[in-house]
């Protein structure tokens, strides 16, 4: 328990971040997110409670969970271990918007083939993790567009037709907007 308190002293006075842990149990299982997950669909699948996952995961918000994010659905809290430093205090360095995912969606067509279809499904995957449902203020949807954009419609056809139009607009093509990205971390 000393060893805990040391170690989260170090980490919030220094910047540290935990880039590696051990684990002390032996039946954890840990479950990774895909898009449309729930916490409460995972916890009844794993037949174990939401807040035993929010308690092993530390989660603040258990509606508030990332596509590739790592949860612990049984087991005992892993033990933290530092190996390194950094001013960042979280491991994304991608995008920073973080995405509620609710009920999964049905995916819409797209329209962009070949290397715009890469781009286009690479934006999608750091703006939302794919979801139709992402919602981060007032931007909305697996593109994550201004509400305004969308104009009170975001079923997943409108949202297609808006990232396209919205794209080739102000971009010409999903490669260019996937090169600004990763530019600006926007598009």
């Amino acid at each position: 328990m000393a060893m805990k308190k040391v170690l989260m002293s170090v980490a919030a006075a220094g910047g540290m971040f935990v880039v590696g842990t051990s684990t002390a149990h032996a039946d954890n299982v840990t479950y990774t997110v895909k898009a449309g997950d729930t916490v409460s669909e995972i916890a009844e699948h794993f037949d174990t409670t939401v807040a035993k996952i929010k308690q092993l995961n530390q989660l603040e918000n258990e509606n508030l969970i990332l596509v590739g994010q790592k949860l612990l659905v049984t087991g005992e809290q892993p033990v933290n271990t530092t190996k390194g430093t950094a001013n960042n205090t979280s491991a994304n360095t991608g995008n920073t918007n973080q995405a509620a995912y609710q009920a999964p969606v049905t995916q819409a067509p797209s329209t962009a083939t070949g290397s715009d279809a890469e781009a286009k499904a690479w934006i999608a995957s750091h703006e939302s993790g794919g979801s139709y449902t992402a919602s981060n203020g007032n931007y909305y949807g697996k593109y994550q567009l201004s509400r305004s954009y969308l104009g009170g419609d975001y079923s997943p056809a409108n949202q297609e037709r808006v990232a396209d139009n919205y794209v080739a607009s102000r971009y010409g093509s999903w490669s260019a907007a996937k090169s600004h990205w990763l530019s600006h971390g926007w598009y």
